[in-house]
């Protein structure tokens, strides 16, 4: 089962001590994440992660595309509602593309662990 991880940068702290304190859950799944964020999570926590590009440059759309052709199950997307972001189109395309397929998508700390309670519940059925 593949997970997505994003975070704005206003958001990656919370993100990297999610992934610190769900680790050894997170480690049941692929991860992949867009780049920068990516790599903050490899870096603070040893996770084997697929780096997709920064979201600005394409890799919201990316991962995106992985839901659309059904290799993505989840994506936990902590967003930064108070900033302005110069990606929008394609961050509303992420969450659309979620809706459209009906994939799990958590965009806050309280809903990532909802969802990621569920697609480990789903991985032991």
């Amino acid at each position: 089962m593949r997970l997505a991880l994003i975070a704005h940068d206003e958001k990656k702290p919370d993100l990297i001590e999610f992934a610190e304190n769900r680790k050894d859950d997170l480690e049941q799944f692929e991860l992949m994440a867009t780049g920068t964020t990516g790599q903050r999570l490899i870096d603070a926590t040893g996770l084997d992660i697929e780096r997709k590009q920064s979201g600005p440059l394409g890799g919201d759309l990316q991962i995106g595309a992985e839901i659309a052709s059904g290799t993505c199950d989840g994506v936990i997307f902590l967003r930064d509602p108070l900033t302005a972001q110069p990606h929008e189109p394609d961050i509303t395309a992420l969450l659309r593309i979620c809706d459209v397929h009906g994939t799990p998508l958590a965009t806050n700390l309280a809903s990532a662990d909802a969802v990621l309670d569920e697609l480990i519940d789903q991985l032991s059925e």
